[in-house]
């Protein structure tokens, strides 16, 4: 179905290549999962096969790609969108009509889809998704998950030969992840559906893939069966992290699979090892019966919550539970109905979110939202200066090295990837060190080496005084940076708490470690080898 023959792509202006000297066959029907670090050529590789590379980007290609016979460089993206189905990194920049059920009929429309078959269609994957109760809802007033569901039903309403997906989970909470995924395994076994999908969160597809095809540099390193593949790469999920340490052999991809080894293994049980005493000062951000509305239905009701200085509260729930919203009502971005907002004491009412965002970072899920300057330096400079801050090009250059995006200095940054872009966003919103950062979804698009270098950094942070409320849906990140875990449903704190218990009580929000070792108190793979009597 897809074969690439010696591809190399360089972006225009870049002299390091994207992809160097690929060579790439994916049968008809197989579904193929392409990982490797942040910056690695992952997307650009899914971009070959549609045309977007390099009719879109540009730049210099050398190589030959063929979709089903058909010649991608010739053929170029209008032909190749019949065959391909392609959603990409940021679902937000794929809506083109303002309501969920006009979005998806639009691409038939171009098709000349007749209209009866079209309403079949639109039905079809409105209930595959489980879209129908959103159908007339504006697009806009979707959350990210949502829209990202949405971008996935528009690609496959064409009923394309080939899907291809870049991260499509990335904005997902666990359960709705757990859907979609099931949905284009369906697709595959059903109707024989050739499917690519790139993903960082390799614990939520792998026991799906028939293969995995890693990429370091834009080369392929790896590319066979996903046990075999996750046994060498250096990373990976914590399952995986602790049957390599263990030895345990068929490499587990499950729960259940793990389960097998775990109840094998001897324990000398210890005493949860408490977490180093935090350096909690007093409040900095305190949410005081807030209630908020969207169009008369209640999103936000009765919320209380306090964050201290030194301490990282998450924020967990299915996607559209609030968490969004709740953020932009702390920054002003959206009023309350009722209820309080106060930052360091003083009461966010009547205040400009120019005047709260000098005290509040605010990192929203699209990077893109925070992105307008010509260079990724004069996007913190930018900062500093709207702050009327010394626009030291030393503390510039300290905090790029330190997100790991110092050689992209000089770049444009929406030419960038949605990991580098998400970085670039973080450092513009935190050269001014506030004292609360509001964080939602900050490691999207980032590998598992670039989630923990940024957890260290944000460590400090703390460590000098700052606070953090994260919103996200990995709870992997939530179980290594958060003291306590808030969960919102439907509006409403449901639970509140340390982050072990809150997680590790919860049946879809608990990490891989507490789930395979159940009612222990464990989060991490630490947790687990301190009590392995070996």
């Amino acid at each position: 179905m897809i074969t690439l023959r010696g591809v190399t792509y360089h972006y225009p202006h870049r002299s390091e290549a994207a992809l160097e000297q690929v060579d790439w066959r994916v049968n008809d029907g197989e579904f193929v999962l392409v990982a490797g670090p942040s910056g690695s050529g992952k997307s650009t590789l899914l971009r070959c096969l549609n045309g977007l590379v390099p009719h879109f980007s540009g730049g210099v290609y050398t190589g030959e790609t063929e979709v089903d016979g058909v010649n991608v460089v010739e053929a170029g993206p209008h032909v190749l969108s019949r065959l391909v189905g392609f959603v990409a990194q940021d679902p937000e920049s794929q809506a083109v009509f303002d309501q969920v059920e006009n979005e998806i009929a639009f691409s038939l429309e171009n098709a000349a889809i007749p209209a009866t078959e079209m309403r079949v269609r639109v039905e079809e994957v409105l209930d595959l998704l489980d879209l129908a109760p959103l159908r007339r809802r504006a697009v806009q007033t979707l959350s990210g998950g949502e829209r990202q569901r949405l971008a996935i039903a528009t690609a496959l309403a064409l009923r394309p030969r080939v899907l291809v997906l870049d991260e499509p989970t990335s904005q997902l909470d666990p359960q709705s992840a757990e859907d979609v995924l099931r949905a284009l395994v369906r697709l595959n076994e059903d109707l024989g559906l050739t499917i690519i999908l790139a993903e960082h969160r390799v614990e939520r597809i792998a026991r799906y893939t028939d293969r995995l095809t890693w990429l370091e540099r834009g080369r392929i390193v790896t590319d066979g069966p996903v046990r075999e593949g996750l046994w060498t790469a250096a990373v990976g999920p914590p399952l995986v992290q602790l049957a390599k340490a263990l030895d345990w052999r068929p490499l587990p991809l499950t729960i259940k699979e793990g389960k097998r080894f775990a109840n094998t293994i001897s324990l000398e049980l210890r005493p949860v090892a408490q977490p180093p005493p935090v350096n909690v000062g007093v409040p900095v951000l305190e949410v005081e019966g807030a209630n908020f509305a969207y169009n008369g239905v209640a999103t936000l009701k009765n919320i209380d919550l306090i964050v201290r200085a030194g301490e990282t509260v998450a924020l967990v729930g299915r996607n559209g539970a609030g968490k969004s919203t709740l953020l932009k009502c702390i920054t002003g971005l959206l009023p309350l109905r009722s209820g309080d907002i106060r930052v360091a004491g003083q009461s966010t009412r009547g205040r400009t979110v120019a005047d709260i965002c000098r005290q509040v970072a605010y990192l929203p899920q699209n990077p893109d939202d925070l992105l307008f300057a010509e260079t990724v330096v004069d996007e913190l400079q930018i900062t500093l200066r709207n702050h009327k801050r010394d626009e030291s090009s030393r503390a510039v250059a300290e905090l790029l090295a330190r997100l790991e995006i110092g050689e992209l200095a000089l770049l444009y940054p929406r030419d960038l990837s949605v990991g580098q872009r998400q970085r670039v966003a973080l450092g513009a919103v935190t050269i001014t060190q506030p004292s609360v950062l509001l964080l939602d979804e900050p490691t999207r698009g980032l590998d598992p080496t670039l989630k923990a270098s940024l957890v260290n950094l944000w460590k400090k942070w703390l460590a000098d005084g700052a606070a953090i409320l994260l919103v996200t849906h990995d709870v992997e990140l939530a179980a290594m940076i958060a003291d306590r875990t808030v969960m919102l449903s439907q509006g409403e704190v449901i639970a509140s708490g340390p982050t072990r218990e809150v997680l590790g009580s919860s049946p879809h929000f608990s990490p891989q470690i507490a789930r395979l070792f159940p009612g222990r108190g464990w989060l991490s793979v630490a947790d687990v080898l301190r009590n392995v009597n070996q």
